[in-house]
């Protein structure tokens, strides 16, 4: 087991110097299964592969604790809104599991200073904070199983964040809000993307959103994504709210 206590002496991080120790600080249980958490913690840059060829990192357990996350927080919702039909259960369960979401919790446990990684941690993109809370979360269901997990959920997420009310005014995509509306309203709708360097260092992409075969907005972003996500949200608020209906 070699490989488990060279990621051990490179996981040396924050205040006590001590990996476990810290991380049992998060959990608030000592953990058992240790190789578990070790590898929720464990980049893909680190090219680490068991005696079998498998690569040690975080990855499998994301899809683990994905899993976990949409079990506990799907059954929270069903016993919490009785009135709420399939659709409505879906999208607010997808409010409380947005990647913006995972991405807060993970920075709340500053997780980012316990993983082991070649690249710099300012080098990261946001999303390696809620990367790192979906393994931890595999990896508690793996060592612990099922009600310690929930209870581990209902610690970190339900209890402190979860508020229906608050949820259900939440927008999590403003362009899928503007599809679902412009397809019900029978309109139609273009986003016309295209490159914009400008001065910028960084490439950017604008984006000009048509309703109607009318130009109604436009964004502007170092991703296509983020560009007619900006041009979808100008678009929501100068239909005065109209779309708001779609929220739930």
């Amino acid at each position: 087991m070699s490989f488990i206590r060279n990621i051990l002496k490179n996981s040396r991080s924050g205040k006590d110097g001590n990996f476990f120790l810290e991380l049992q600080q998060i959990l608030g249980f000592k953990p058992k299964k240790k190789h578990y958490y070790i590898k929720a913690f464990t980049h893909r840059s680190m090219n680490l592969r068991d005696k079998k060829g498998n690569p040690i990192n975080y990855e499998r357990l994301e899809f683990v604790g994905d899993a976990m996350l949409s079990s506990v927080i799907a059954s929270y919702l069903y016993n919490q809104v009785p009135h709420g039909d399939e659709g409505y259960l879906t999208k607010m369960r997808s409010k409380v599991v947005s990647r913006e979401h995972l991405n807060e919790l993970g920075k709340e446990l500053n997780l980012i200073d316990l993983v082991n990684s070649r690249i710099p941690k300012n080098n990261f993109g946001n999303n390696i904070h809620g990367n790192l809370f979906e393994a931890l979360v595999g990896a508690i269901y793996l060592d612990k199983g099922y009600k310690i997990c929930e209870r581990f959920i209902y610690n970190r997420i339900i209890d402190p964040h979860v508020d229906i009310e608050r949820l259900e005014g939440k927008v999590i995509s403003y362009k899928s809000l503007l599809i679902e509306w412009c397809q019900k309203e029978k309109k139609t709708f273009n986003y016309d993307v295209y490159e914009d360097t400008g001065k910028d260092a960084l490439k950017h992409f604008s984006v000009k959103l048509s309703i109607a075969d009318k130009v109604v907005s436009k964004g502007r972003a170092t991703s296509k994504k983020k560009a007619e996500e900006i041009a979808s949200k100008r678009a929501f608020f100068a239909f005065q709210g109209k779309m708001s209906r779609h929220l739930y």
